[in-house]
């Protein structure tokens, strides 16, 4: 989301149809979550096993050079940077290739073996390669991956940290009238004004009525201003990104989806399994094992509104989480 996941924050999956990191992009980690078209071509067919716990090993197995690849947006290189440095702590040999650019390009350089490791986001990555399919928790969409992607391919464990759409509120809001889940919001909607981008309310409006009984007062088109429009009071509700570091910065809520309207957007390493063995696998899990959202959109602050080195933020996460 990205050009590996975002306008990562332009729409991603929200529309499968735009299918590209999309869906769920993030929107201010900065590209567009592996913003790329869909590509039917992409999937390749075959009934590959997601790796998993320690699954994916072979070919160069821990002998050779992983290539860590990234896509051109500043959440992505972070993870990209946090994967490559937990690898060579654990003595694997790394070359890094980060803010190369689309899911398609990144795709096509790991099926063919010039990438080893990538930071995906399974829901984007399964809306890129099958957008008929319904699968939106975390372990139904990891289960439809195994069986999409080629052979070749794989997933490691899903970490618990996603980028994805959220409604989200301020902090006196929430305290305010005991909100903590899109659910709670049914007593109010009808007084508060919902911002988002522009195509927000085409995409969402008749979901929230129909999953949660949610009617707004108005839907205001607020696109890249929302967290600021939430921060200023001009909306009640928003669609913030849960990476947004603006959710730190403006102390925002990002409210519990239970029945999962937005769909899962797990931070997973994608590999190509012929160049990753047991050790490198274990590194990578380790890191998945940790990596929270609100961890990551502490990082992203450090990254984006701070203007830190993410290669250095990346190593205090791991010091901090005794992996580096």
């Amino acid at each position: 989301m990205s050009t590996i996941r975002r306008t990562r924050r332009a729409a991603v999956l929200g529309t499968l149809a735009a299918l590209a990191l999309g869906a769920t992009a993030c929107g201010s980690s900065g590209g567009n979550p592996l913003d790329s078209g869909s590509s039917s071509a992409a999937a390749g067919g075959g009934a590959s096993t997601a790796a998993g716990s320690g699954g994916a090993s072979g070919g160069a197995g821990d002998g050779g050079t992983v290539v860590v690849g990234s896509a051109n947006f500043p959440e992505n290189v972070l993870l990209g940077s946090i994967y490559s440095q937990a690898l060579k702590a654990k003595g694997v040999k790394v070359e890094e290739k980060f803010n190369i650019g689309s899911r398609e390009v990144l795709y096509g350089q790991l099926q063919s073996g010039n990438l080893t490791v990538l930071p995906e986001y399974n829901g984007a990555l399964l809306a890129y390669l099958d957008a008929k399919s319904t699968a939106t928790a975390k372990d139904d969409v990891n289960a439809a991956l195994a069986k999409t992607l080629p052979a070749s391919l794989g997933i490691l464990d899903s970490s618990p940290a996603e980028d994805k759409d959220s409604l989200s509120v301020t902090q006196e809001t929430a305290d305010k009238y005991g909100l903590k889940t899109v659910a709670d919001l049914a007593a109010k909607a009808g007084e508060f004004t919902i911002g988002g981008p522009p195509e927000f309310k085409s995409r969402r409006e008749q979901q929230f009525k129909d999953v949660y009984g949610l009617t707004f007062k108005e839907w205001k088109p607020t696109g890249d201003t929302t967290a600021n429009a939430l921060k200023d009071g001009a909306i009640q509700v928003g669609n913030v990104f849960t990476t947004d570091p603006k959710i730190v910065q403006f102390k925002l809520v990002p409210l519990a989806d239970p029945k999962g309207v937005f769909g899962a957007q797990n931070v997973t390493p994608l590999v190509n399994k012929a160049g990753v063995g047991p050790t490198a696998t274990a590194a990578l899990n380790a890191v998945s094992a940790k990596l929270d959202t609100t961890g990551l959109t502490a990082l992203m602050k450090r990254v984006s509104v701070d203007k830190e080195d993410p290669s250095a933020v990346a190593k205090d996460w791991l010091k901090a989480n005794g992996l580096g």
